[in-house]
């Protein structure tokens, strides 16, 4: 397992736990899926908090597993699995707030720029570091926590942003120490879980409703080019480098 479920009080706590790093593969991918639509769909869950345990929330897709593959069959199910997990977030039929700490990359902002409301620890760092994958995608939810033109450079230089500077700009609702993350959490998922549940299910579908961006959508768009780049063979590259931890070697 790499998701767990505890709901107490109208509030269900999905906790990822993938060490060493929280890097998922596919199969884990899906079954996040599952575990917060299942939540979702729970008439007792009034609240979703989704967390992690170890070093950080969550380092993206695990580029071994798709190295590993035979033909593009790691690719694809990276990218549906990945769209199934942010689409999971999103689509949940209760409100979800994201406890993030340590690094939050990749597929982690993907998670995170889906989610309701945010809070973070400290050392709470968010970056996509796909351009240097050979990669593309989750600038559409990037672009949900930080301004468009930092989303562009963050996107070009695969530098990170920290949580005080996500605070900065209103994504994040709140940033605390470390030890304080998941109390603070249950803090404001305990006063959400105190409304009408059936109001609080209508408001979530009413705000999704008016979003001017479909979030599915712009993010499948997103993974065609990164479908493309693996076509030239430049992604290979640039995955089997940081497998062998080494710089890449890119061509003209």
């Amino acid at each position: 397992m790499v998701t767990t479920c505890l709901v107490r009080d109208g509030i269900a706590e999905v906790v990822v736990d993938a060490p060493p790093v929280n890097a998922l593969t596919i199969a884990g991918w899906f079954e996040l899926a599952e575990t917060l639509r299942r939540a979702g769909e729970d008439p007792t869950v009034r609240v979703v908090i989704l967390a992690a345990e170890g070093r950080g929330f969550n380092a993206g897709v695990d580029i071994k597993e798709i190295q590993a593959a035979a033909g593009f069959t790691g690719l694809v199910g990276a990218n549906r699995g990945c769209a199934a997990a942010f689409a999971a977030v999103y689509e949940c039929a209760v409100p979800v707030i994201a406890a993030v700490h340590g690094f939050c990359l990749g597929g982690g902002i993907g998670l995170v720029g889906n989610a309701d409301i945010v809070v973070a620890a400290e050392d709470a760092t968010f970056g996509l570091p796909e351009v240097d994958r050979g990669a593309l995608g989750a600038a559409t939810h990037l672009a949900r926590l930080v301004p468009l033109q930092r989303m562009r450079q963050m996107v070009y230089t695969s530098e990170r942003a920290s949580a005080a500077e996500l605070a900065g700009y209103g994504s994040i609702l709140k940033v605390v120490p470390v030890a304080q993350l998941r109390s603070a959490a249950r803090e404001l998922a305990a006063v959400i879980a105190g409304k009408s549940p059936m109001v609080i299910r209508a408001a979530k579908e009413s705000l999704n409703g008016i979003d001017p961006v479909d979030v599915r959508r712009s993010y499948r768009f997103e993974q065609g080019f990164t479908f493309e780049l693996n076509l030239t063979g430049v992604s290979d590259e640039a995955r089997d480098a940081f497998v062998e931890n080494r710089e890449p070697t890119f061509g003209s």
